[in-house]
């Protein structure tokens, strides 16, 4: 089978649409499909790699403000559909809704072949940057677009039974779950022959310390501040010390943050650590993983911490209850409810037995998203659509102008 990859972001730029494209692009490859991923060139001018069944193709890109280490594909409808043609995809895999979906759309519909959307993130992403004011409106433009767009690919993939229920409700149309899934021959607890990790002499942690992390984007909708808020006191009243391991627009105001919490000298910002720099190591010698985010549409970093065996705090909110069971691996707090965070890590830190309870249970819950079964769930996928199981959706030239002049009449003009 040939598949096509289409996403905006992808390694050495990291977003989890970038992690879960190349963990696919990567694997399909290995089982002999020939791959050809389609993205923005992590260094501005465009570039090519060549691996054995796989092709990455790099185009031109311009620095993305909003986002540190990102950066946008400038538009290039000829090249991206040139090199479609060249290639000739019996499947396209979108990663991206806009530019680079729209034109996997529009190359699918000529050569009569099968398009999928994996959905990343939804409105209320971009609606998180905004204004109080403008946040409803925008989600709610947001959202009617997604109901029209979605219409144009052949099937949606989701990785949550909650996300598939909301995406349901929001636009009416039948979605399929599969997890990013974890690797879990990387992320899994301390083993007896595992060597100490060198990371604690990185930062000066002293030997045998608490040891609290939260590994995240540092931006507005991760809420990384709530964290630092809840760990303040559970730091001051113990011995504990706190990695923060990411990069971000608000890294330094949340180092502000600390000092003026008076706890900067036990809260150590790493920067981005990748998985082949350590990052594994770093779980492993954790207490608790702690996020106070509500933008999840399943949480990566939930699931490494699960498959490294430690107890999660974490919120109440969207899919997160799929991944955090509360009181039996972690604790589940409501939306900030900083105090109730930070008893809830008082709780895990103060009675080993539960923390050791809440970390097999987070182990097992882990076992549920072996990458492998995601892998296959995929590529059943690629082979339903294109053997015609699911219906290519194709309207005509008349039903788009009509389904386009209704979007416009029930959405801007009221």
């Amino acid at each position: 089978m040939r598949i096509a990859y289409l996403t905006q972001s992808y390694p050495p730029m990291i977003s989890g649409a970038a992690i879960v494209a190349e963990q696919l692009a990567v694997e399909m490859a290995e089982r002999g499909h020939q791959v050809l991923v389609i993205t923005a060139s992590d260094r501005q001018e465009p570039y090519f790699s060549l691996q054995k069944n796989l092709t990455v193709l790099r185009l031109k890109s311009i620095y993305n403000p909003w986002r540190i280490g990102q950066r946008f594909l400038v538009y290039q409808r000829t090249a991206i559909l040139n090199a479609l043609r060249e290639f000739r995809p019996g499947v396209i895999h979108s990663h991206d809704p806009l530019q680079l979906g729209w034109l996997g759309i529009e190359y699918a519909r000529r050569a009569r072949i099968p398009t999928t959307l994996t959905i990343h993130q939804l409105p209320w992403f971009v609606a998180s940057y905004l204004p109080g004011f403008l946040r409803v409106c925008i989600e709610t433009v947001l959202w009617a677009y997604a109901r029209w767009l979605s219409r144009n690919f052949t099937s949606l993939i989701v990785p949550t039974p909650t996300i598939a229920t909301l995406v349901s409700k929001m636009t009416g149309l039948k979605t399929n779950v599969i997890s990013y899934g974890m690797d879990l021959q990387t992320f899994h607890p301390p083993l007896p022959a595992d060597p100490r990790p060198a990371a604690p002499q990185s930062w000066n942690l002293p030997p045998g310390v608490p040891l609290l992390l939260h590994v995240g984007r540092l931006d507005t909708d991760k809420d990384v501040d709530r964290v630092i808020h809840a760990a303040a006191p559970v730091i001051r009243e113990s011995e504990a010390h706190m990695l923060v391991v990411g990069d971000g627009r608000q890294r330094n105001h949340l180092m502000r943050q600390c000092r003026k919490l008076g706890i900067a000298e036990r809260i150590h910002f790493t920067g981005f650590i990748s998985k082949n720099q350590g990052l594994p190591d770093i779980y492993r010698m954790a207490s608790v993983f702690i996020t106070a985010s509500e933008i999840e549409t399943q949480g990566i970093v939930l699931l490494e911490a699960a498959a490294s065996g430690l107890p999660i705090v974490a919120v109440n909110a969207t899919c997160i209850p799929e991944i955090v069971h509360n009181g039996v691996n972690g604790y589940l707090t409501e939306p900030g409810d900083i105090p109730a965070m930070s008893k809830a890590i008082r709780s895990i830190l103060k009675d080993s037995s539960i923390s050791q309870a809440m970390g097999r249970a987070s182990c097992a819950l882990a076992e549920l998203h072996n990458w492998e079964a995601s892998f296959d769930k995929h590529e059943r996928m690629y082979h339903m659509v294109s053997s015609g199981m699911m219906k290519v959706g194709s309207p005509s030239l008349v039903a788009r102008i009509k389904e386009r002049l209704n979007w416009v009449l029930n959405n801007l003009v009221r």
